[in-house]
């Protein structure tokens, strides 16, 4: 199968690529009315590409039955308004199971995160991935690229086995060690996606990504859609003019080794009365103190 199959996949993965929060009823369970009423939301301010089981979206804190529910719950809202990246991931049964759960519903493709495992080596996860690539040869995969060691010959090596790897989400903060992996493996051959988001996405983006995550863009979809037409145009200043606005939010959600990532987002949610601001452990839900700050960004956003 060629890459050109892949097409509109490739062109879904060059745009903002949401990834959606996963909110809790009072009971801890998912709360699937919110949840369907954040999907709208985004999709009604006009974001195309959805991933269900990001990590916003807590995919390391959710059952595999909830994480299928999101899934399901995310492609029936979709319907043909987005594309829809369908995050994978643990063992590689149970991430195969899961991309094949991804394309009976319809997904178009999944996005395999960085393996969680204390030992990787670098034909390992050329590996992990071609398990899980050659599973679901009709989806596009995007692995999800977190360690700083991966040489961009390796993910070359993993493409060459299996065309359907078109894009990549690359998330290690070094926009030069970025713009060398990229040439590496072949700048034309994928989609690059800045998966460290909106703080990360000038830097990347003039190094040949094309796409970049959002988590922020569950808050505010504009500002987000703002940004990624500004880099589009070559506006560089139009978009740093973004960058500024969104400076302190990112900044309190990359504190502490990002401990409040998707706390500091629930928490302008709930501050707009959209969602509750409860998140599973390992996160924590945010301390009174800081509450006000993430809630005046949050408004001001709202204007």
């Amino acid at each position: 199968m060629s890459s050109e199959t892949f097409e509109p996949q490739r062109a879904a993965l060059a745009d903002v690529v949401a990834i959606p929060v996963t909110p809790f009823a009072e009971d801890g369970s998912v709360d699937q009315d919110s949840h369907r009423a954040l999907l709208r939301r985004l999709l009604d301010g006009g974001v195309t590409t959805l991933t269900p089981n990001g990590n916003t979206g807590e995919f390391y804190a959710l059952a595999p039955e909830e994480r299928r529910l999101v899934t399901e719950s995310t492609l029936d809202e979709a319907g043909g308004r987005a594309d829809v990246l369908v995050g994978v991931g643990h063992d590689v049964p149970t991430a195969v199971a899961s991309a094949r759960h991804a394309r009976e519903l319809g997904a178009g493709m999944v996005m395999v995160h960085q393996p969680v495992h204390p030992y990787v080596s670098q034909s390992g996860w050329v590996d992990y991935h071609r398990a899980i690539a050659e599973a679901v040869p009709e989806l596009g995969v995007v692995p999800y690229i977190r360690n700083a060691q991966l040489r961009g010959e390796r993910l070359a090596e993993l493409a060459d086995a299996c065309p359907n790897v078109i894009g990549v989400k690359y998330a290690v903060p070094d926009a030069a060690r970025f713009a060398a992996f990229a040439r590496d493996a072949g700048l034309e051959r994928f989609v690059w996606v800045a998966g460290l988001a909106e703080p990360y996405a000038p830097s990347y983006f003039s190094a040949g990504a094309t796409g970049f995550t959002s988590g922020l863009v569950n808050v505010a979809p504009a500002v987000s859609l703002n940004m990624i037409e500004a880099l589009r145009s070559g506006d560089f200043p139009a978009a740093m003019k973004v960058w500024e606005q969104i400076r302190r939010f990112e900044e309190l959600r990359a504190a502490n080794g990002s401990a409040d990532n998707v706390t500091v987002v629930k928490e302008a949610l709930a501050s707009l009365g959209l969602c509750r601001r409860q998140v599973r452990p390992p996160s924590r839900e945010l301390p009174e103190a800081e509450r006000a700050e993430v809630a005046a960004i949050a408004a001001g956003w709202a204007i």
